[in-house]
């Protein structure tokens, strides 16, 4: 094999995530079927899975891009600003709110113990003190507004950021003791 022809199938599985991801994110998740993914590609459905033995492995693929990513903005907004829930939950958000496909797929699964998982996490955990009990408060008030975002659940004319500013404040608060 040449090194060109190595070069394209050590490629093909970062194809065929990007491609499943611009499916995700444009069509939503009926639209991320092994067959349209291989359409996308341009080879035969047969051939993903040379690469990927079934859509949960493809899925995984793509939860695992989305905690990296959602990593990097954290340690970004981390760096800019040490110690702030309220600049890791405004990025969380913006995130979030940017990707929802890609987040609602990520973050509404079980995930499983792996590094980018906990960097994602870790940011958290530092502003909480080390505390991880109000880490997991925290982020399940960050994921919780999101997702009720994501689905439309609050009302006509809600005002969200006064929502997100109330428990950011929440968060930011020493508790007692």
């Amino acid at each position: 094999m040449s090194d060109l022809a190595a070069a394209t199938v050590a490629s093909r599985p970062r194809q065929i995530i990007a491609a499943a991801r611009v499916l995700l994110e444009s069509e939503g998740p009926e639209a991320l079927t092994m067959r349209r993914l291989a359409d996308r590609v341009g080879v035969k459905a047969s051939s993903l899975y040379k690469h990927f033995p079934d859509k949960s492995s493809v899925v995984a693929a793509l939860a695992t891009e989305t905690l990296r990513e959602t990593a990097g903005v954290l340690a970004t907004a981390e760096a800019a600003a040490p110690g702030s829930f309220s600049a890791l939950a405004t990025a969380y958000r913006a995130y979030a709110l940017a990707h929802p496909h890609l987040y609602l797929l990520t973050m509404g699964r079980a995930l499983p113990a792996t590094a980018a998982a906990d960097a994602a996490a870790a940011p958290l955990f530092r502003a909480a003190g080390g505390d991880i009990d109000r880490a997991r408060a925290a982020w399940a008030f960050a994921h919780g507004m999101v997702v009720l975002e994501l689905d439309g659940r609050f009302p006509p004319g809600a005002d969200l950021s006064a929502a997100w500013e109330a428990g950011i404040a929440a968060f930011t608060a020493r508790p007692a003791g």
